[in-house]
């Protein structure tokens, strides 16, 4: 569940454009130049008019006989989503989770940058991590500001995430993705989305029973 504020372009929507560029830049390195609205739909499972409202809502409506120009969409999609320059990011928590994730997001040429860590173990702090520097909590409010950190990857033990709640505030954090089990709650005006992986997969077990059920 997330917090996100009202904005022109609803939430459901956002989501789509960055599944729609991930498989663009896919194709775009497979040397495809042009994709029809239904093949993109049904690279994603839903439909055609799905995809075509959700491009003419970002104004974008350029589908010709040849279909969308790939190289084209991607760049107007990155003029949608993205930010004028790099947005820096923070991980709290450099477990298995928040290491794994620093490697994913700065391996993937996005203009999202993890730039900092932050943790408790001795064994960490003051040291390099997949060359991010981890720092202690002491030094949160700090580093945010010497580093210009807008979102922070919450990773750290559910036990301790509510903890964390007062210290992101007062550091002026614009965006929190939550993927400890613990729901967050904060003031308007700082974005918030609670992913909770254990529910997740919960849910897709829950299904897949259900589907083993019916099936017998």
């Amino acid at each position: 569940m997330s917090n996100i504020q009202n904005n022109s372009i609803p939430e459901k929507t956002i989501e789509r454009l960055s599944e729609y560029r991930r498989t663009l830049k896919s194709c775009h390195e497979q040397g495809i130049t042009h994709i029809f609205s239904h093949v993109l739909a049904g690279i994603h499972g839903i439909t055609a008019v799905q995809v075509r409202r959700d491009l003419m809502l970002i104004g974008f409506s350029s589908d010709t006989k040849k279909g969308y120009d790939v190289e084209v969409l991607i760049e107007f999609i990155n003029s949608i989503l993205d930010s004028r320059g790099p947005m820096h990011i923070a991980v709290i928590g450099m477990g298995n989770l928040g290491q794994a994730l620093t490697k994913y997001f700065n391996g993937r040429g996005l203009t999202l940058r993890i730039v900092a860590a932050f943790d408790i173990d001795p064994a960490k702090v003051g040291h390099e991590i997949d060359d991010i520097p981890c720092y202690p909590m002491g030094e949160f409010e700090k580093q945010v500001e010497a580093l210009d950190i807008k979102i922070v990857i919450l990773s750290s033990p559910a036990k301790v995430a509510s903890e964390l709640v007062v210290p992101i505030i007062n550091a002026g954090i614009k965006g929190v993705l939550n993927f400890t089990s613990m729901p967050l709650n904060f003031p308007r005006g700082i974005v918030v989305e609670n992913y909770d992986i254990t529910t997740l997969l919960e849910k897709v077990a829950y299904f897949v029973k259900e589907n083993e059920e019916t099936t017998l």
